[in-house]
């Protein structure tokens, strides 16, 4: 038999050489490949911003527009030019109107020479009922975009708080479309090189620890070289960010906030309040703290309703919850030793390359599950059965639907200067930046930075290793903020009472947080969701939902202690074709739970 016909019978006697035998060759000659790499980078090279395209010959079509100072290679555009004042311009299909507002780089102490350019952007209320101030809105991170949350949630929120307010968000300076940007790198390849270079969860093996600390030294000192022509690493603190919501909030002609914040976004909230307290006239916080002492009851949740809702709708399931979290346990035991191989090639659709889900991979993977909860810990639960398995296939896939880039990709290895605008749903480098910023700055030593991750890991002993990101970026940072807001910014309680929100089980926002924070402004409430996961948004509840509408139209807070139970259990939050919900407001927080997540820390 001939070496041809030897491999037809193999590929026909085995699926996964059948399924490899399908791939395109992969040896080109020199000259080809050397032909399609110039191809990919003039590409590149003629690629322009969103919204650059050529309008041509359509006639009295809007002009496309750009966020970008810069000249476009072709075409004439509509560019969103810097102002002093609030200058809006239909924006991204003319759904929306976007501005770029011109305002002091240091607020106490400004000057023409040094200026931050911020990225705005409105959702115009639909009816003009009473005349309302508009709803101001931050996703949180810190880092994440205001413009990208409006884009993909602006009009969910608007259902809620009522269609007669305009929603506004913005960027943060140092994020995104506001410039300068927050970036360490000055090129996606860069960036790319040291992300290559990450350190695994510090509790896999002994000695994690002491690279993480070392990489958390080297980040600091090269971001804070690389920005430091811009100025901008002293005027990140929540402090400037407020000042600068009081200056847009000026510009609409309004004298009181609107306000509804997620997770750091609450702070935001916190400090505006704190610092301008009589220009409160609505402020929704669904609070946030950086602690882990409510992490370990959502597992928990996982294991007893795993538990109670039966194989069909969880593959963990197992005779009590205490066998559900020993098969977690178990698993994550032998991940530490015996990685999960998922073949190259396993399936049409790859992987091109080997890949090994490892502990530290898994337990990444867990902790963004465990923001949204209700809508992942179905597949959460096939994922670690899968692993059990050997079949790293699951884990593959979910992988896949997360990542923000192709591989190959030429025209992600270009320039990113800090002066660009860049439309991103968070800045990577921001969120160190402004986190620190506002926290005392830490000066562990090695020794001592293993003594705290000890004391995290027993507060949370499923995730408190991954949440020492929350610490470990601020190391070695040197640049200290000219403005920090501290109790003696504090200014006393706002003129119309707040309305805390917090969840049952926050993963990095215990709900005594909430109550801690209320304690400071005496009017407020606490509303306490009985759900699971970071923020109300993680579950759909009609019932907060009814709380948040009277608050914005009539000003109506619950009474102290309410609590509002989710539309659906932990396992039961239904795919979308398989439901139709008629009443508005539950609609809303369904899409809401299902599309909208919030923007996390990232390094």
């Amino acid at each position: 038999m001939d070496e041809k016909k030897a491999m037809a019978a193999a590929a026909e006697a085995n699926p996964l050489l059948r399924e490899r035998a399908k791939q395109p060759p992969k040896r080109r000659s020199a000259l080809l490949l050397g032909l399609l790499t110039t191809m990919s980078i003039v590409a590149c090279f003629h690629l322009r911003p969103l919204g650059t395209e050529s309008r041509k010959g359509k006639g009295a079509e809007p002009l496309p527009w750009t966020w970008s100072d810069k000249y476009v290679l072709t075409g004439r555009v509509l560019k969103i030019k810097p102002s002093r004042d609030l200058v809006w311009e239909k924006c991204y299909e003319d759904e929306f109107e976007c501005a770029r507002l011109d305002v002091p780089m240091d607020w106490l102490d400004p000057t023409e020479e040094h200026r931050v350019v911020v990225g705005i952007i409105k959702l115009a209320a639909k009816s003009k009922g009473k005349n309302f101030s508009p709803v101001f809105v931050n996703p949180g991170g810190p880092g994440g975009s205001g413009v990208q949350f409006v884009k993909k949630a602006g009009s969910l929120l608007q259902t809620i708080v009522g269609d007669n307010h305009d929603i506004i968000s913005f960027d943060p300076r140092g994020v995104g479309v506001s410039t300068p940007r927050v970036e360490c790198w000055g090129s996606s390849q860069k960036r790319k090189l040291w992300s290559l270079q990450d350190t695994h969860v510090v509790d896999e093996r002994p000695g994690l620890v002491y690279d993480a600390y070392a990489r958390a030294h080297a980040y600091s000192g090269v971001c804070e070289m690389a920005m430091a022509h811009t100025g901008i690493m002293s005027h990140l603190s929540t402090a400037s960010i407020a000042r600068d919501m009081l200056e847009i909030l000026n510009m609409t002609g309004h004298r009181q906030l609107r306000y509804w914040g997620f997770s750091y976004g609450t702070v935001l909230g916190g400090v505006f309040a704190g610092l301008y307290p009589e220009r409160v006239e609505r402020l929704v916080n669904d609070d946030h703290a950086n602690f882990v002492s409510d992490t370990d009851k959502i597992f928990d949740a996982f294991d007893s309703d795993c538990h109670k809702v039966g194989p069909d709708r969880c593959a963990l399931w197992a005779e009590s919850p205490e066998a559900v979290q020993a098969r977690r346990s178990g698993l994550l035991a032998r991940l530490r030793t015996s990685p999960v191989l998922v073949p190259a090639w396993s399936r049409p659709s790859g992987p091109e390359l080997p890949d090994l889900v490892t502990y530290s991979k898994l337990q990444l993977l867990t902790q963004t599950i465990l923001y949204k909860p209700q809508k992942q810990f179905q597949r959460m639960a096939r994922i670690y059965a899968a692993l059990e398995r050997g079949d790293g296939m699951p884990y593959y896939d979910m992988m896949r639907e997360h990542a923000t880039e192709e591989p190959g990709q030429l025209c992600l290895l270009g320039d990113t200067p800090a002066t660009m605008p860049l439309e991103t749903g968070a800045e990577e480098d921001a969120f160190p930046a402004i986190m620190c910023s506002d926290n005392e700055p830490v000066t562990d030593t090695p020794e001592e930075f293993e003594q705290f991750a000890n004391k995290i890991e027993g507060i949370s002993k499923w995730a408190g290793a991954v949440n020492l990101l929350f610490r470990v970026v601020c190391l070695g940072k040197n640049v200290r903020p000219k403005w920090r807001f501290s109790d003696k910014d504090f200014q006393g309680d706002t003129a119309h009472p707040i309305l805390f929100i917090g969840n049952m089980a926050d993963n990095v926002t215990p709900l005594q947080s909430a109550f801690n924070n209320s304690a400071r402004f005496p009017s407020s409430v606490v509303l306490t969701q009985n759900s699971y996961g970071h923020c109300s948004l993680a579950a759909a509840s009609t019932c907060t939902a009814r709380h948040i509408r009277a608050y914005f139209q009539d000003g109506t807070l619950p009474p102290a202690g309410t609590e509002c139970d989710p539309d659906y259990d932990l396992f039961g939050l239904p795919a979308e074709q398989q439901v139709a919900v008629e009443d508005e407001l539950a609609a809303a927080v369904f899409e809401l739970a299902h599309e909208v997540d919030l923007p996390r820390g990232m390094w």
